[in-house]
């Protein structure tokens, strides 16, 4: 008997289809693998748990003019019938809606059960359904990304891979810059013996915040003070925070454009996508944004209006790893490089599997509740190379964290 496909009949217009049939007895005899139950159907989810978590600070803070203490984590754990466990999370230095966000996913995460982690796409496709009347956006994606992290994790641990080679496997490794204690409550020189300290540590780039100023002379200043303490080699990138009006944004950029900072991000509110386009024309100094938004239309709009030179991708705000890929390969599409926001450990693998990763923020918020973080080496990131996430809960500081399952 010919080996070759058999040809069938197209229902169209009659003509012989080069479509070959498949053919399932050569796909039983394969070797069946971990991961698949005893039909060789991929392992199905068996058991879903979120917790809210409080992880206090070291050293509380001021940002975007709220007080923080601690960093407030929704975590999801997803078990499959076979033992195999995916974990993931969200986290934000603020309570205000995180009870509601995990009562959400815990809601959500009841639709799971049954699926396969083998099909991430289906399963939030599947949970985006049954939230739609929160949504798009909002509430629902934060509710939806620790379940998405955790099946991805769960994924890569059936097929014993790493998460950032499951999901394209472009690199391992990514330059970083430092993020954390630089905030907009320092005095100028606070802010400046933090970014050396960031630096001595081996960051070869930091991010400052600015907004707190009333005029751009002085918010200047504070740009010029890190500039002093941390040489000339050192990347800087200013984020605004959203703080500032368009005429303002243009004032202060001018004076900031003979600084060499790397970039400027969120100088006008994120809806503002024409004020953006703007000055992202008339200033010498790329524009950053994105963080804010929730959805593939919203970055499309931003980016089809030539509006910002690097686009910045919220994790949590986009609604997991999934909406997260078709997000940086429509930036491809446009040349666009992307970045992360914060969650460093799991960005790090989004952003070394695909072509225009540009820089991965560094902000460990999830250190308390974690073993270990991924390791620095020369500026750069190290993407984990254990399967899925590459990472271990603390088990203990999860249960002492913990106020609500």
């Amino acid at each position: 008997m010919s080996s070759r496909p058999t040809c069938r009949r197209s229902v169209c217009d009659g003509r012989r289809s080069s479509i070959p049939t498949i053919r399932r007895g050569a796909a039983r005899r394969r070797p069946r693998r971990r991961g698949r139950d005893r039909e060789g159907e991929p392992m199905k989810i068996a058991t879903v748990d979120v917790d809210v978590l409080r992880v206090p600070v070291d050293r509380p803070y001021v940002a975007a003019g709220r007080a923080v203490d601690a960093n407030w984590h929704v975590l999801a754990r997803v078990t499959t019938a076979d033992g195999v466990q995916g974990f993931g999370y969200i986290v934000y230095p603020r309570p205000d809606l995180m009870m509601a966000i995990g009562h959400a996913s815990r809601e959500l995460g009841e639709h799971l059960v049954g699926l396969s982690v083998l099909e991430p796409e289906a399963a939030w496709d599947r949970l985006a359904r049954r939230g739609d009347w929160v949504g798009p956006g909002g509430l629902l994606h934060c509710a939806l990304t620790p379940l998405d992290v955790a099946v991805w994790d769960a994924a890569g641990k059936t097929m014993g891979q790493p998460l950032h080679r499951l999901l394209g496997g472009y690199r391992d490794r990514l330059p970083t810059y430092a993020s954390d204690g630089l905030w907009v409550s320092l005095s100028p020189d606070e802010l400046a013996a933090s970014a050396k300290s960031h630096v001595d540590n081996g960051f070869p780039a930091v991010k400052l915040r600015l907004g707190k100023e009333p005029t751009p002379e002085l918010e200047a200043r504070r740009v010029h003070a890190v500039r002093a303490a941390v040489g000339p080699d050192v990347r800087i990138m200013v984020d605004a925070t959203e703080s500032w009006s368009l005429t303002r944004a243009r004032q202060t950029g001018r004076i900031l454009q003979d600084s060499g900072i790397a970039w400027l991000e969120d100088p006008v509110h994120h809806l503002d996508v024409a004020g953006l386009a703007a000055l992202r024309r008339r200033l010498d100094i790329p524009i950053a944004a994105g963080e804010h938004l929730y959805h593939l239309d919203a970055f499309r709009s931003l980016l089809d209006a030539r509006a910002v030179d690097v686009l910045i991708l919220d994790l949590a705000r986009v609604g997991g790893v999934t909406p997260w890929r078709k997000i940086a390969a429509l930036a491809q599409a446009h040349r666009i490089p992307v970045c992360g926001h914060v969650v460093p450990e799991i960005q790090v693998h989004l952003l070394c599997a695909v072509p225009n990763g540009y820089l991965v923020e560094y902000v460990p918020r999830s250190a308390g509740i974690l073993k270990s973080m991924p390791r620095l080496e020369r500026g750069e990131l190290v993407a984990p190379q254990k399967p899925g996430l590459g990472l271990e809960l603390d088990d203990a500081a999860v249960r002492r964290y913990r106020v609500s399952s």
